[in-house]
């Protein structure tokens, strides 16, 4: 199976969502303390209720500026990338032929399907995203999917 995209940073961010437990949550600890500073500013407590409001901001939006950041000073990251499927190995490579990586499916420590993206875990924190734009075809994503199950095991696994 051949593969090609486009890589975007949201693609980047949606595998640290899915193997990194900060990122998953982060919104949500931004969502209670700018509900703590809200109570704060009603009960007349102005200048914790502001620091708290900022501090809930930085931490919502730390993540993708990371991303972003990230995404932007890799030099490869926006090239165009292709991909070879077999039943054991994915080799990736950018299109004009400066890097390539070889990943064997049997080393990967697991996977996670999210709407955006496949990410295949190769360690702790390491990941490799694969768009679900890549794939020509429903067919295609499914005999992808099948070949993790087979190879890997379950979605999830770490």
């Amino acid at each position: 199976m051949r593969l090609r995209w486009d890589p975007e940073p949201a693609d980047w961010a949606d595998g640290i969502r899915a193997t990194v437990p900060f990122a998953r949550w982060s919104r949500w600890f931004a969502l209670a303390l700018a509900v703590g500073s809200v109570v704060l500013f009603l009960i007349g407590q102005t200048g914790p209720a502001v620091f708290g409001l900022a501090s809930a901001l930085v931490i919502a939006m730390l993540p993708a500026l990371d991303v972003w950041l990230a995404f932007r000073r890799d030099p490869i990251a926006g090239r165009t990338v292709t991909a070879d499927v077999d039943g054991h190995t994915i080799r990736m490579m950018t299109a004009d032929g400066t890097a390539y990586s070889d990943i064997q499916l049997a080393e990967l420590t697991g996977w996670a399907e999210t709407e955006r993206n496949f990410v295949l875990r190769t360690g702790s924190r390491g990941f490799h995203p694969l768009p679900g734009r890549a794939f020509d075809s429903t067919e295609d994503l499914d005999r992808f999917r099948d070949l993790l199950v087979s190879t890997i095991g379950p979605a999830g696994g770490s």
